[in-house]
């Protein structure tokens, strides 16, 4: 009986400390902006700088460890970012002040969050899976879907049941009970293990059947290398105004649903009803990754969050219920297409063996711009006393990156 391919379980891995990772730095954190700015009496915007800073740090930290991961793998560092999420998670419980807050929450928390997440996760399955990479990245990424679908809701009946001190320690608990244990089944590369890319046997390597694999690796091009071309700058701002609108909508989609008139648990339930197509898509997307051209599939999901996102301004404030749900489940789509069709275009452009190296220069480049997205936002309303005009600039920026991606004339390198 032949073993079980371990790339498989390197995806079970990936799905439970994504989970963790985007789900304590993003979805969660809408349930506890209300009660905690009443509390300390910050501004939204004050509150919402946590995540702002937040992305930066996680740009940060994916330059740092990235070249790493391609030397050592990611388990030593899924196993300290397990550690150092749990632990912030649990001391935001005691904080008394703004700074802390940020220090905390900003950097601390995504420290740990960057270090277990789809960096570390991702670049790993890039290495293991070429010809399967869409569909094997597209599971592991439902970690972070499911997260959407339960950890809003979950939060929000905590921080109501227990209060948000009490909240951020359970939470910071469950953490390190989900993600230490998962670091142990992620390897470097199949190579180290006498394996292949995508469970080939040696005797499908002899008769040619690896070659799709073979020529990943022969093409893949270090970081100097891919810094000198353009698709790499042209990749970067495609995503980078993509991901605006997920770093937005996550920290603003309570407030914004409250100040419309519904409830916090109806608000908080929005984020989950998104979530519900964005994990039910994956392996969809991730199917049609492996046989399509991933740019144009990526310009279908920005084209479908932007339209989704206008949306649920106007049907938000006209109290349409049905459109209102029916426009979250479409952001959701696209929601879901992003993350595999991201990763596997870096991949198939750059190569798997200098994977992380590259992705982690691009970064700072496409967090630095997601990052402005929710402070401006919550700027916005401070001032203004309304989300509509912030997030149809939101949606426009989706708009914008679908345009480009439908265009983009990216090859591998060569």
């Amino acid at each position: 009986m032949s073993r079980i391919y371990f790339g498989y379980w390197i995806i079970v891995a990936g799905f439970f400390t994504q989970f963790v990772a985007v789900g304590m730095a993003n979805y969660v954190v809408g349930a506890f902006l209300i009660p905690m700015t009443e509390e300390f009496a910050w501004t939204r915007a004050e509150f919402t700088a946590s995540r702002s800073i937040g992305q930066l740090v996680f740009a940060v930290t994916g330059f740092v460890i990235g070249s790493q991961i391609d030397k050592f793998g990611g388990r030593p560092f899924i196993i300290a970012g397990s550690l150092v999420l749990a632990l912030s998670t649990i001391s935001l419980g005691s904080i008394s002040s703004l700074e802390q807050w940020l220090f905390i929450n900003g950097l601390l928390l995504t420290t740990g969050s960057a270090m277990i997440g789809n960096l570390s996760v991702n670049v790993t399955l890039g290495k293991w899976f070429v010809e399967k990479r869409g569909k094997a990245v597209a599971l592991a990424g439902m970690g972070i879907s499911l997260a959407g679908i339960v950890l809003p809701p979950v939060a929000t009946v905590l921080v109501d049941t227990f209060g948000w001190r009490q909240s951020w320690r359970m939470l910071g608990a469950i953490s390190l009970l989900m993600t230490l244990p998962a670091a142990f089944a992620v390897r470097r590369r199949p190579e180290d293990y006498g394996q292949h890319p995508d469970g080939r046997s040696s005797e499908d390597i002899a008769a040619g059947r690896g070659a799709a694999a073979q020529k990943d690796y022969e093409n893949s091009v270090t970081r100097a290398q891919a810094m000198r071309t353009i698709s790499f700058y042209l990749l970067v701002l495609a995503f980078g105004l993509f991901q605006i609108s997920i770093t937005v909508m996550l920290t603003q989609t309570i407030p914004l649903m409250t100040d419309a008139g519904y409830s916090r648990l109806v608000a908080s339930s929005m984020i989950s009803l998104a979530s519900v197509p964005a994990f039910f898509s994956k392996p969809f997307w991730g199917i049609m990754i492996d046989r399509y051209d991933p740019k144009k599939l990526a310009g279908h999901g920005a084209a479908i969050t932007g339209i989704s996102v206008i949306f649920i301004v106007w049907s938000s404030g006209q109290q349409l219920d049905a459109l209102v749900y029916a426009a979250f489940l479409l952001m959701g789509v696209g929601w879901g297409g992003l993350l595999p069709l991201q990763e596997v275009i870096w991949a198939s452009v750059f190569g798997r063996r200098y994977l992380g190296s590259v992705r982690s220069t691009a970064m700072p480049f496409t967090f630095g711009m997601s990052a402005l997205g929710p402070i401006l936002v919550a700027s916005y309303y401070d001032s203004a006393g309304s989300y509509d005009l912030s997030l149809l600039v939101v949606a426009a920026c989706n708009l914008v990156s679908a345009l480009m991606l439908y265009s983009l004339k990216t090859q591998p390198f060569r």
